[in-house]
């Protein structure tokens, strides 16, 4: 039988790490009206799915979750399967007749609202009716944040939505415009994430280099690092989705002159054909070549991160030749290749010229044989060479091996140091010795007496 006062709630968060602050700032609401983390499902009162739905395959793991956690309402404690996010945001008519399994259903811009629909739900109260409120969340209190990351490292989110207009993209529609958190807000959250032991904090939007143009009066993403880099506590401030047209001298000159910035830059530049990013939406981005010798020229040691979409329509043999070359020339430290989906309510789905699943894969398959050449050729030169590594501790596939990061590499998405040797402490920033590269990770030993670390990776 059902127990309603049961208010141990297990979560799940899908998706990218803006899903997951927000994950973080609902478990803090929660937590606030008495509720209880539980890792069990079988124990949970409520089970909340925090969900993605950019493109069709996050849909499809979406759902597929939705139904596995469900059993729980039979099998376990669950009195109610809440789920928020993109999905409902994006879905939410159809969702109410094809998941009745569901008793809420919440948009990604409703997440301050959850804790007391959840107490409306334990009080008998319908809601399969209600209305989703407008995308934008902006959390009021940087406090109410509860951290589920590792401690020592976090994402801090410094924007929400998105007002690009890429062909192929349902962010605004999902997340709304773009809106930048005040510059106050999340220096104090900074400040609080600091305190509890985060020694690397890792900004995400879904454009960091807009940050600050829709605020009044006006700010800008090199001013919030400079704020960002007096927080005591804070080593490593990392810059993730950093769109190439917002990327500005004065950036690079913050990044240079302040140590506490990773010299390492994330930037999704989608393409390099001309004509290719002008149908993706995005022919404002500057010249690329010339952008990454700028770059380089005032960043030496510079990691640099992409992301390339293949198979975009209209992408000729030619266009995926150049882009080929680009990538070849350009040489980046890490690089991600995604296949276009022709995501319903996008311009690029109904664009002529679509391009098959296996000329898709196939060149997907080609661009990351030739990074993976690239990787491991960078990976050689650092050989030898003694670097700062942040150490996370034991290697997922063996409990002998401790991981850790050095600057050149972000969580989730990039390789790993591999440490082999020499006594290692979670959390720290610690000077490891690399003593063999592979294709994505390091192997390297930790220094027992505190060495003078190479700077940039």
């Amino acid at each position: 039988m059902e127990d309603r006062q049961n208010k141990k709630i297990f979560i799940i968060s899908l998706g990218c790490p803006k899903n997951q602050v927000d994950s973080e700032f609902l478990l803090g609401l929660l937590v606030r009206q008495d509720y209880e983390i539980t890792l069990d499902p079988a124990e949970a009162g409520v089970i909340l799915i925090n969900t993605c739905a950019f493109i069709q395959p996050a849909v499809e793991e979406s759902v597929n979750t939705i139904l596995e956690m469900a059993d729980y309402k039979e099998t376990g404690r669950a009195w109610a399967l809440a789920v928020t996010g993109c999905l409902p945001q994006r879905y939410k008519n159809d969702l109410v007749s094809s998941l009745p399994e569901v008793d809420l259903f919440c948009g990604s811009g409703e997440i301050n609202l959850l804790p007391d629909l959840l107490n409306d739900l334990a009080k008998g109260r319908t809601l399969e009716s209600r209305s989703m409120a407008k995308p934008g969340f902006i959390p009021a209190d940087p406090g109410s944040r509860l951290q589920a990351s590792p401690f020592f490292r976090a994402y801090l989110k410094i924007a929400e939505g998105c007002s690009n207009a890429c062909s192929y993209c349902i962010i605004p529609r999902l997340r709304g415009p773009y809106v930048s958190r005040s510059l106050e807000s999340l220096a104090a959250e900074a400040q609080l994430l600091a305190e509890n032991g985060v020694k690397e904090l890792i900004l995400i939007a879904q454009d960091t280099t807009a940050y600050g143009q829709d605020l009044m009066p006006r700010t800008n993403l090199p001013k919030l690092l400079s704020r960002l880099a007096r927080v005591q506590g804070i080593e490593w401030l990392r810059i993730m989705y950093a769109y190439p047209r917002g990327v500005s001298d004065e950036l690079i000159e913050v990044m240079a002159v302040e140590p506490k910035i990773c010299a390492y830059l994330d930037l999704p530049l989608q393409h390099a054909s001309p004509k290719i990013l002008k149908r993706m939406g995005r022919g404002r981005d500057p010249d690329l070549p010339a952008l990454l010798a700028r770059l380089r020229q005032g960043l030496p040691g510079l990691s640099l991160r992409t992301t390339i979409m293949v198979g975009f329509p209209g992408e000729t043999e030619a266009d995926f030749e150049n882009l080929m070359e680009f990538v070849e020339q350009s040489r980046f430290n890490h690089l991600g290749v995604f296949k276009f989906s022709p995501e319903e309510d996008t311009a690029a789905a109904r664009f002529p010229g679509q391009v098959p699943r296996r000329i898709k894969e196939n060149r997907r398959r080609k661009i990351m044989t030739l990074q993976k050449r690239i990787s491991r050729n960078l990976n050689k030169s650092l050989a030898g060479q003694t670097l700062p590594v942040l150490i996370e501790g034991h290697s997922e596939e063996t409990e002998l091996l401790i991981v850790g990061r050095t600057q050149g590499q972000a969580p989730e998405v990039d390789g790993q140091v591999f440490i082999t040797d020499g006594e290692a402490r979670v959390g720290e920033i610690q000077p490891v010795k690399i003593t063999q590269a592979h294709d994505y990770d390091l192997v390297g030993e930790a220094l027992d007496v505190p060495e003078r670390c190479s700077t940039g990776q």
